[in-house]
């Protein structure tokens, strides 16, 4: 089973890792913010919230609050619910077939979840050095 290495580079998703679900949080919340923005709201956010099912049920202006700091908050609440939702009750098979997931959400699942990080080509700065940093080492 892949376990994706700790790295230089700091990804939240390699601490989030093995959870699925908080990994594509963390590719939601990134959305037009940065890391440092980011770091500010998940500790709390996942404290409330451990779980898909847990936030697919929080009431969206508890959850918009926690969201403020990033902006878009109202906006990101309802997607986060409706993510969460669709995540435990739908059949997906990459993530960007459920809602608020695009290719950045796929890139990521590829490298942290599957294993499949030879595949991924992202535009991506964080996650490209991450990818060039496992090719880096496994050509070592």
């Amino acid at each position: 089973k892949w376990k994706p290495p700790k790295s230089p580079i700091g990804m939240l998703q390699e601490d989030l890792w093995p959870d699925v679900w908080k990994i594509l949080v963390a590719c939601i919340l990134h959305n037009q913010t940065s890391r440092k923005q980011v770091d500010r709201v998940y500790p709390e956010l996942f404290e409330l919230y451990p779980n898909a099912d847990s936030m697919a049920a929080a009431d969206v202006e508890v959850l918009a609050g926690i969201l403020r700091p990033l902006g878009l908050y109202n906006r990101r609440a309802n997607s986060l619910k409706k993510f969460s939702h669709q995540y435990s009750n739908t059949e997906w098979k990459k993530p960007s077939d459920l809602f608020a997931c695009g290719k950045y959400a796929d890139e990521c699942y590829d490298v942290f979840c599957t294993g499949n990080w030879k595949l991924v080509e992202t535009n991506d700065g964080s996650l490209k050095r991450y990818v060039s940093w496992l090719r880096e080492r496994e050509n070592a």
